[in-house]
C-alpha cells in the first residue's frame, strides 16, 4: 500500500442542464464516498462569479459537509485572503471547530484570479527542466500567461463586487501572522490592545498555505514552518520551484519539525483509457471558459465540448492544463501520480476530478483508491 496520502479538492462543479443545488448535493455525496474510499482529507475551494462553480464559501459549504461525515478531515483550498480579514477568517473556522472539533484545515490564499506574483524561480528547480520534461520524465509545460484573464472586465468587476471600496488588502505575510496569532491567543496592537476570539482562539485547526510558485506564498508558507501545498493543476510550470522555494524557507515550529508539501493533480479515472478520454473531453472547454476571463461555465457533456470550434488562440489557453490532465485507468493515472509526487517530493497528493455525470466522478476517486492501496 502507497504510504502517501491521496486529498480531494472539489470545486463543486455546475454541470449543464444541472442546477447549484444539485451541485451541492453531490459535493456532500462525493466527500462522504470519499470518506469510505480511504481520503485523507476533502477541500473546498473558493471561487466568485463563476456560473460553472457552486463553491463561492468554504465555510458554509464545510458546515453543510462536517454535518453529513464524521472521520474524513476536512478544509479550504484556499480561503481567499485578498478580499478578507484575519478577524473573519478565524471566526468562520473557530465556529467550524466549535462544532466539530479537530477536524478542519484553513487553507490560506492570497486573491482569487490572481495570478503568481513575486516568482523568484528556484535555481535547482529551474536547472533540473529540459525539453518541458523534469528528469524523471513529468511534463513541465512553459508558464501561462495571466495577462489577458488581468485585463478582462470580469477579473475588474471580480475585485469591485468583493473589496469595499478604496479598501485594500494588508500584505499577505502581515495577514497570515493576525490569523496565527490570533488562533494562538497572542494578537496585540502596537499600543498592547489584545484581541481575544471566541469562538477562533486556540482552534484545534491545521493551517497550509496554497501557491503556485517560489514567490511570497511558498516563502510565508516555509517561514512559519506551515504546511505547504503547490498547485500543479492549475500552474504546472511552476510546481518544481514552488515546492522548492518553500523548502529553501522552511523554519521548524511547533507545528512542524520539516517541511511538509501536498501536490494537486487534475484527474479523471475509468475502467479503461477510451472511457476515460471520452469523460474528460469537456475539460479544455471548461478551462477555455476560465482562462478567456469569461467565468466558468457549466461542466459540458462530451457532445457540447465536441461542437466547439476551436482557433489556434483557444489552444494556446488551455494547452498547458490539458497537457497535464492525468486522464486514463486507474493504473494509468496512479503511474503518472507517482511520477508527480517523486518529480516534486510530495508528502501528499490532491485530486481534483470534474465530469458532467455525478456518478463518473464518484467513480473515478473509487479507481484511484483501490488501485492507490494496492501500491
Amino acid at each position: 500500500m502507497s504510504d502517501t496520502p491521496l486529498a480531494v479538492l472539489d470545486l463543486v462543479p455546475v454541470s449543464s442542464g444541472s442546477t447549484a443545488a444539485q451541485a451541492l448535493g453531490n459535493s456532500v455525496d462525493l466527500a462522504q464516498q470519499a470518506e469510505r474510499f480511504g481520503y485523507a482529507r476533502y477541500w473546498f475551494a473558493e471561487h466568485h462569479l463563476n456560473p460553472g462553480v457552486a463553491g463561492t464559501s468554504p465555510a458554509v459549504v464545510l458546515a453543510l459537509t462536517a454535518a453529513a461525515t464524521s472521520t474524513i478531515r476536512l478544509g479550504a483550498g484556499a480561503v481567499q485572503l485578498g478580499h478578507r480579514t484575519a478577524l473573519s477568517t478565524v471566526e468562520e473556522f473557530g465556529l467550524l471547530d466549535a462544532v466539530h472539533p479537530g477536524r478542519f484545515d484553513l487553507g490560506l490564499g492570497r486573491s482569487a484570479g490572481r495570478p503568481p506574483a513575486g516568482r523568484e524561480p528556484a535555481p535547482d528547480a529551474a536547472s533540473t527542466v529540459v525539453d518541458g520534461r523534469a528528469p524523471n520524465g513529468l511534463r513541465i509545460p512553459a508558464p501561462f500567461s495571466f495577462e489577458r484573464l488581468l485585463s478582462s472586465p470580469r477579473f475588474a468587476l471580480h475585485k469591485n463586487l468583493l473589496q469595499q471600496p478604496k479598501a485594500e488588502a494588508p500584505p499577505y505575510e502581515e495577514q497570515i501572522a493576525d490569523i496565527l496569532a490570533l488562533l494562538a491567543g497572542t494578537y496585540a496592537t502596537d499600543e498592547g490592545v489584545e484581541a481575544h476570539l471566541v469562538p477562533g482562539e486556540g482552534a484545534d485547526v491545521q493551517v497550509w498555505i496554497l501557491g503556485s510558485s517560489a514567490g511570497i506564498s511558498a516563502r510565508t508558507a516555509g517561514a512559519n514552518g506551515l504546511r505547504f501545498a503547490a498547485n500543479y493543476h492549475v500552474t504546472p510550470a511552476t510546481v518544481l520551484e514552488a515546492a522548492e522555494g518553500y523548502r529553501a524557507a522552511f523554519k521548524p515550529s511547533a507545528e512542524l519539525d520539516r517541511p511538509y508539501v501536498s501536490v494537486s493533480a487534475d484527474v479523471v479515472v475509468a475502467d479503461d483509457e477510451a472511457t476515460a478520454r471520452e469523460l474528460a473531453t469537456g475539460y479544455g472547454l471548461w478551462v477555455r471558459s476560465i482562462r478567456s476571463g469569461e467565468g466558468a461555465i457549466p461542466f459540458p457533456t462530451p457532445e457540447e465540448a465536441r461542437a466547439h470550434t476551436w482557433t489556434a488562440e483557444d489552444r494556446a489557453l488551455v494547452a498547458d492544463r490539458t497537457e497535464t490532465q492525468f486522464v486514463g485507468s486507474a493504473g494509468q493515472v496512479a503511474d503518472q501520480l507517482e511520477t508527480l509526487r517523486d518529480a516534486t517530493g510530495a508528502d501528499e497528493l490532491i485530486i481534483t476530478t470534474i465530469t458532467h455525470d455525478h456518478a463518473d466522478r464518484v467513480r473515478s476517486y473509487q479507481l484511484l483508491a483501490e488501485e492507490w492501496r494496492r501500491r
